[in-house]
């Protein structure tokens, strides 16, 4: 009996120092000394910011933060702190959508065609981003359903997906698309004015099938038969899954603001080169505005007249606005250049700041957890080391609900964040999810 006792309490002794890291993770940690942007209030100088259990508990200065006992300090003198930023436009995770068998394809879900252990989402990481709108393609009117992930380690999309359910739940938007993408030979429009009449009719299916369902009343045998293309747009229609809507010219913007009038569903317009046409349009119709700035324009013809001043266009009509990378079109690991380029053609650096963050997470209605650094939100921070826009900043570490997912002083990190794409094919064999 004595030798099972002295057994049992070994095997305790040795599952305890096992459990180490678990036992560290519900420890509060503290980060103090850095010059806090929380982006719910003005910047906080020699701050203090306090995490437990994935959360942030408190944010202040060093006199009205009161630390846990048993906390685990950090240092970050010198160092600015800030919220995990906000994607809201990317193409991380190998993934692709809809086919050529059609021009719309609104059951099509890009959850189904993602590698959530792919090694491009280290490029999220790298550049200090934490969420994230993974989209299908723009080739098609509708390319499919997006979602939005969290950049927590995790080997499936359950892991990484905001949603509790991605079989059945609503785990992101709807992506449409007008403009010269989807004008191809039949079954896809070959007009401007074609591309809007499939869209049109479709969304018109969706709310007669709507109709019926609410008419069925619950009833079995009176409910009309599933359609799987048609669901995702009620959830359209009704309010409850966003229209990410990639559009370029003047034009094309207006064709996407008047179907969003006549249908009255959320949209989001993404890209918006000609923004700086369309400002004050966007601004009448109420609707939020996503936006690339790029360092060497070209390639396609629609988008001839991008100009990096659409943020400061945007800003002065009052549009919530937010930058994206549309990786790979731009590197996720530049996001932050991205917005300073908005800033050197006349955006104010605190709208930028908000475009990075904030804004992004209002127009992905995750708000209440991300975007800023307020008491009650998910732990998703960035440690620079200098003020966010200058070109000798670099992201050193990238925090997601408490755990630091991204460490420049690591090697293997610091390979995915200077390295080419060679990091990314399985070359450098990191697979460090």
């Amino acid at each position: 009996m004595k030798t099972n006792k002295r057994l049992l309490a070994t095997l305790g002794f040795a599952l305890l120092l096992g459990s180490g890291p678990l036992i560290a993770q519900e420890q509060p940690h503290v980060f103090r000394g850095a010059r806090i942007i929380p982006m719910a209030g003005q910047p906080i100088e020699n701050g203090v910011l306090v995490v437990q259990h994935g959360k942030i508990t408190a944010v202040g200065t060093a006199d009205k933060v009161r630390v846990p006992k048993g906390a685990v300090e950090f240092d970050m003198t010198g160092k600015v702190l800030m919220p995990g930023l906000v994607d809201t436009h990317s193409h991380l995770g190998e993934g692709s959508g809809g086919d050529a068998s059609a021009a719309l394809h609104p059951d099509v879900r890009i959850i189904d065609g993602i590698n959530p252990i792919s090694d491009t989402f280290k490029r999220a990481l790298a550049g200090g981003i934490t969420t994230v709108n993974v989209m299908p393609g723009s080739g098609h009117l509708m390319s499919g359903q997006t979602v939005y992930l969290k950049m927590r380690e995790g080997n499936t999309i359950s892991d990484l997906a905001f949603c509790e359910d991605v079989t059945n739940g609503i785990c992101g938007g709807m992506k449409m698309a007008n403009g010269t993408n989807p004008m191809k030979a039949a079954p896809f429009p070959g007009t401007r004015a074609k591309s809007a009449a499939m869209v049109r009719q479709l969304l018109l299916d969706a709310q007669q099938y709507d109709g019926k369902v609410k008419a069925a009343k619950g009833k079995a045998d009176k409910m009309p038969e599933r359609k799987p293309q048609l669901e995702p747009l009620v959830e359209v229609l009704n309010g409850q899954r966003i229209v990410h809507f990639h559009t370029h010219r003047y034009d094309d913007i207006l064709t996407a603001l008047r179907l969003q009038k006549e249908f009255g569903f959320k949209l989001v317009l993404h890209h918006v080169s000609e923004a700086w046409k369309a400002a004050d349009e966007i601004a009448k119709a109420g609707v939020s505005a996503s936006i690339i700035t790029l360092d060497s324009p070209g390639g396609k013809t629609e988008a001839v007249e991008i100009s990096n001043t659409n943020g400061a266009a945007l800003e002065r009509a009052g549009v919530l606005t937010a930058f994206h990378t549309d990786d790979g079109i731009t590197d996720s690991r530049l996001f932050i250049r991205g917005a300073a380029l908005g800033v050197r053609a006349g955006m104010s650096p605190e709208k930028a700041l908000e475009a990075l963050t904030i804004a992004g997470a209002k127009m992905l209605e995750l708000d209440s957890r991300v975007g800023s650094l307020e008491e009650g939100k998910d732990a998703d921070f960035i440690v620079l080391n200098g003020e966010p826009f200058s070109v000798y900043t670099r992201v050193e570490q990238t925090w997601v609900e408490g755990q630091k997912r991204f460490d420049f002083s690591n090697p293997e990190d610091k390979a995915f964040a200077t390295g080419g794409y060679n990091a990314y094919d399985g070359e450098l064999h990191y697979h460090t999810h």
